[in-house]
């Protein structure tokens, strides 16, 4: 080649994954639409949002596959996975919803099930309704760097605190590991 750089388009599907209510759904149109929409929508099944961007000058296709956590649509999930390049793994730091946190573990077994080893990254959602000074996520630290996350981030998707951050982790991590291939 010339000296010249050649432009290359890339298409990452990445999928969302969580308990119910956790804020997926919340999160993505955060990012992709810098809106949130207060009322819960339940999520039937998956839903996928296409969002454009431009990384070095190429052209980057994200494709972010929302995946319905309540239990009536498990059986689905195995489908909507294939051809992941990364995962999202949400939870929720919203009082009451401790439950969320213990559920991570088997979001990420089923991930690894479906998806083999693929970059993940865990992101504790809704800590605009909890103090500062009551957020413990030592569990959530520690359980992303034993399960080798490419991190943890706290993120609200109605105040926007840390979403720009945690997408773009796992965007950028995507461009470098395939810019070469």
């Amino acid at each position: 080649m010339n000296g010249k750089e050649v432009r290359k388009d890339f298409v990452f599907k990445i999928t969302v994954i969580g308990n119910g209510g956790a804020g997926k759904t919340s999160l993505i149109r955060k990012y992709t639409k810098g809106s949130f929409q207060k009322e819960y929508i339940k999520t039937l099944g998956a839903q996928f949002s296409k969002y454009d961007e431009k990384i070095h000058g190429n052209a980057v296709k994200l494709f972010f596959w929302d995946i319905a956590g309540q239990s009536q649509f498990s059986f689905m999930r195995p489908t909507f996975y294939k051809g992941s390049k990364a995962a999202i793994i949400v939870f929720s730091h919203g009082p009451g919803e401790e439950k969320s946190f213990d559920d991570v573990e088997e979001w990420h077994e089923d991930i690894k099930k479906y998806c083999g080893d693929i970059p993940i990254i865990l992101f504790g959602n809704k800590i605009d309704l909890i103090s500062p000074e009551n957020l413990n996520d030592e569990k959530a630290v520690k359980f992303a760097k034993n399960r080798n996350f490419l991190g943890y981030y706290r993120t609200s998707a109605k105040t926007g605190n840390g979403v720009y951050e945690a997408f773009q982790a796992i965007i950028t991590n995507l461009y470098n590991k395939f810019k070469d291939q």
